[in-house]
């Protein structure tokens, strides 16, 4: 008899739950680590959407680059590829940084 692979498994639904969240975020709008675990029935889990978010594939569709801290900054190291590649993408959807701040009350995505 074989034994089942990792695999085999079924997709956790949370994991689906966020990524799903995670694809309706629209351009030029982000959303918080709290806020993207609430919408995909994890409320109070922002460090496990961040785990989830790490574990992304480097070739991922998924907008990644829309998820920031509660207080509007990128939660990247400064100066890091990974943080200069997030604030380019996010410039070029048209989201102004202050700083090294986003105004959480313009361009944070309320779920419809």
């Amino acid at each position: 008899m074989q034994t089942p692979q990792l695999t085999d498994k079924p997709p956790d639904p949370f994991y689906t739950a966020l990524y799903t969240v995670l694809a309706r975020v629209p351009a030029g709008r982000v959303i918080t680590y709290g806020q993207l675990a609430a919408l995909a029935g994890r409320p109070g889990a922002a460090r496990w959407a961040g785990r989830l978010l790490r574990a992304l594939p480097n070739d991922t569709q998924l907008p990644w680059h829309r998820v920031v801290a509660a207080s509007g900054k990128l939660s990247l190291p400064a100066g890091s590829d990974a943080a200069n590649r997030q604030r380019t993408r996010l410039e070029a959807e048209g989201v102004v940084f202050r700083g090294e701040r986003i105004r959480l009350a313009h361009y944070r995505w309320l779920a419809e």
